[in-house]
């Protein structure tokens, strides 16, 4: 087994964020609130959570890796978004997106998960941060 661990609250200002270390895999992910939704979903009052992923230059041996311009990027983040939306209650969300970013600082196997693993860890403070902010601002 590889040590696994989180560190939340990683970066400042994403309401959300964790670095995920899955041994020498490391993978920083932050969640951001957006005031809207995807086209789709207007007029719905119904909320999405969506995922980008990203594999940084000089995340693997060999040199500086290219940033992804193909299909298995997007891939992954459609896996990352489905997952972490399978979790959440998107009509609680109201009319607002959550972002989920996850950058591959350091790539040694299993991005995906540790991508999936600290985007929820992101998404859980975010969701968190959201809800304060509901409760100072008391019923509508």
């Amino acid at each position: 087994m590889r040590p696994v661990s989180f560190v939340r609250h990683y970066l400042t200002y994403p309401a959300g964020s964790c670095l995920a270390a899955f041994g020498e895999t490391k993978v920083i992910c932050t969640a951001s609130i957006e005031p809207e939704v995807p086209p789709f979903l207007q007029e719905t009052e119904q909320g999405w959570v969506t995922a980008e992923y990203a594999m940084l230059p000089g995340s693997t041996p060999g040199g500086r890796k290219r940033r992804d311009r193909n299909g298995r990027s997007a891939e992954i983040q459609r896996l990352i978004g489905r997952s972490l939306r399978a979790a959440v209650d998107l009509h609680k969300l109201g009319s607002l997106t959550i972002v989920i970013d996850c950058d591959v600082l350091q790539a040694d196997g299993g991005t995906r998960t540790s991508a999936i693993s600290g985007g929820w860890v992101a998404l859980h403070d975010a969701l968190e941060k959201l809800a304060e902010m509901q409760q100072r601002s008391g019923p509508e």
